[in-house]
């Protein structure tokens, strides 16, 4: 079987945030919906469930963050050009997310900008060379240990 991945969201406003997912390029899969959560697939392996805090609280003991504020995960995810990382940059804007609440990074090899939901998680879409990137890699010397 296929590893893949599936992100669990606290979300204040179940409609809007599909929506706002969907408007970014996300597909909602009915099969796992009801009016708690609702399940979103960017690819055949990377999946968002959206829960309602009621929801994601009976999984979890722990105090659900306010994003807006506070910070727990940056969740990065690639594209296939400089170009379609302000694509989706821009489609988020317009559903209603914010540009890049982290900053922007620029590395010739690597650019990555972010995005933060309506409920202010934040996403990375990115852009690699990965032979420059690892070009540029075997030109650093790694640090010395610590003594």
């Amino acid at each position: 079987m296929t590893r893949m991945i599936f992100v669990n969201l606290p979300v204040t406003d179940l409609p809007r945030s599909l929506a706002f997912y969907q408007a970014v390029g996300a597909t909602p899969d009915p099969r796992f919906a009801d009016d708690s959560a609702a399940a979103i697939s960017f690819t055949d392996t990377i999946h968002a469930m959206l829960l309602t805090h009621a929801r994601f609280a009976s999984f979890t003991t722990r105090t659900i963050i306010d994003a807006h504020h506070q910070a727990r995960a940056a969740f990065c995810l690639s594209e296939e050009s400089r170009e379609a990382v302000d694509s989706r940059v821009r489609s988020a804007v317009a559903a209603g997310g914010t540009a890049d609440p982290n900053p922007v990074q620029d590395h010739g090899f690597l650019y990555s900008r972010s995005y933060a939901d309506p409920d202010g998680h934040i996403w990375e879409p990115m852009w690699m060379d990965v032979e420059a990137a690892m070009a540029a890699g075997a030109n650093q010397q790694a640090p010395e240990p610590a003594a």
